[in-house]
């Protein structure tokens, strides 16, 4: 059976969304049992070797981005380091399927920066989709209720955290290699577990936690090796909306692994931010005219990152 290019990049969008929900649920298994700073070093040491393997092979790498590529690079990687951190501190203590809802706002919240910064156009339509979609979020965060955990406020500061990553990525040149980008967020999240360490200290590796932490790493270098083969087919309308499909496993997942469901307003307010997500990425593509998949996704807000 032969898929079009559009099937062929709903699958590898899909594949993508999969791996990066089974390396948040690794990471969420293995940091029950092991501190979490020395899962993400142990995670980090093996995917850098892994990307630079990666990196290796595809070229010569310039590991130095010098004047304004070195600055922004230097922003976009501090920021990738407090999303990380604020990201899995979240996730230790709160459902995944919540968590992974919080974070679908993710395309909603850079479309608003980059108007703000970059004075970007953007519409009332998609203004207003805007509005609604976060308050969707605070369908799922229930703030000033009895059901609120103040963890999602985590998981909104690294929603925070990518949006400034995403800006700083949008401001790197071309002359700077995406594999260069990569293995210095991998690197720097690396070198943060190993200062956290200090502090919690080390705890002898079990058969299963190095599984978990093997487990994290393969599905994290899948889920970016598969988004970057996305760029290079289908149509971004078709394609593009089944990166939500990153909520749907986090909800299976926390189902079958920790026994987990999200309640009915986590639910709603999900629904909520995806459709208005959806509809901001149809209104972009109108505006655009039938945008290349490469171009779309080459936006920071199609961006991923744990």
């Amino acid at each position: 059976m032969i898929l079009s290019d559009n099937m062929r990049g709903a699958v590898l969008m899909n594949i993508a969304m999969l791996a990066f929900t089974l390396n948040d649920t690794a990471m969420k298994a293995v940091s029950s049992t092991m501190p979490l700073f020395q899962a993400i070093t142990l995670r980090g040491l093996v995917t850098t070797a892994a990307l630079l393997a990666i990196a290796a092979a595809s070229g010569p790498l310039r590991l130095w981005p010098t004047g304004r590529d070195g600055r922004m690079n230097a922003i976009r990687t501090l920021a990738e380091v407090l999303a990380t951190l604020t990201f899995l501190v979240a996730l230790t203590q709160m459902p995944l399927a919540n968590l992974s809802a919080i974070m679908q706002s993710l395309p909603l919240a850079v479309t608003l920066a980059a108007a703000l910064v970059f004075r970007d156009q953007i519409g009332w339509r998609r203004l207003l989709a805007i509005a609604v979609g976060f308050c969707g979020v605070l369908l799922i965060i229930k703030p000033g209720t009895d059901g609120f955990d103040r963890w999602s406020m985590l998981g909104l500061a690294s929603v925070a955290c990518v949006v400034v990553r995403d800006l700083a990525t949008r401001e790197v040149s071309r002359n700077t290699a995406s594999a260069t980008v990569a293995v210095w967020a991998s690197l720097a999240v690396t070198l943060m577990g190993v200062v956290g360490m200090i502090f919690t200290g080390w705890a002898p590796v079990s058969l299963r936690e190095a599984l978990l932490i093997l487990a994290a790493s393969a599905n994290l270098i899948v889920g970016y090796m598969s988004v970057v083969m996305v760029m290079r087919v289908g149509d971004i309308g078709f394609v593009a909306p089944f990166r939500y499909m990153a909520l749907f496993w986090a909800i299976l997942m926390g189902f079958l692994i920790f026994g987990s469901l999200p309640d009915g307003w986590t639910v709603i307010g999900a629904a909520i931010v995806v459709a208005t997500g959806i509809f901001t990425l149809w209104r972009e593509r109108h505006r655009r005219g039938a945008a290349p998949l490469a171009s779309a996704l080459s936006d920071p807000k199609f961006s991923q990152g744990r």
